[in-house]
Formats: C-alpha cells, sequence, structure tokens
C-alpha cells in the first residue's frame, strides 16, 4: 500500500483544540477514612513531641514531605505508616483504627 494520488493522511492539532475533563477525579487521598489516618499522623507526632522536621531528619527527608502528607497533598503507603508508628512509639493499628 503506498501514498499515491488520492491518498488521504488523517492528522490532529492537538496545539488548536484541548481536552476537556467535565468528571471530577475522585482520589481516595480525600475520603473520611484517609483524612482519619493523617488526622492520627499529626496526634502521634505532637503527642511524640516531634517537630515535622526533626521527623524528617529520621526519616532522611525534607521537612516539606512531612507537610505534605499531613496536609493530604502527598499519600501514604503501609510501608511509610510503618515508619511512623515506629518513630512515634506507636501501634500501626493508633493510625488505622
Amino acid at each position: 500500500m503506498g501514498f499515491g494520488i488520492g491518498c488521504i493522511i488523517l492528522f490532529w492539532d492537538y496545539t488548536i483544540k484541548g481536552y476537556i475533563i467535565t468528571k471530577p477525579v475522585n482520589k481516595s487521598v480525600y475520603t473520611k477514612e484517609y483524612r482519619s489516618i493523617i488526622e492520627r499522623l499529626k496526634k502521634g507526632r505532637i503527642e511524640a513531641g516531634l517537630a515535622q522536621q526533626a521527623v524528617a531528619d529520621k526519616l532522611g527527608k525534607p521537612q516539606s514531605y512531612i507537610s505534605k502528607i499531613e496536609s493530604g497533598e502527598r499519600r501514604l503507603d503501609v510501608a511509610e505508616i510503618k515508619k511512623f508508628a515506629v518513630i512515634y512509639k506507636k501501634d500501626v493499628s493508633f493510625f488505622i483504627k
């Protein structure tokens, strides 16, 4: 199959027309359950008498890492929650009740 006379090549110019997302994306970061975990994480840090910078230093991360987690801007995984539990001297169940 060649590109001879009468062949039509279709193309789209994505620089002129964009895509509009009309449905908001529901991320679990904003669920009631996740907010509860974040609040307990912050409570655990305060009960341990630690500033965000102190926790960040123990994890080898910048202070903004802790701030973003506590504000819900960054998601946590289970392995990270376990690290916080050790630092705050809490059982993992404290965070996920």
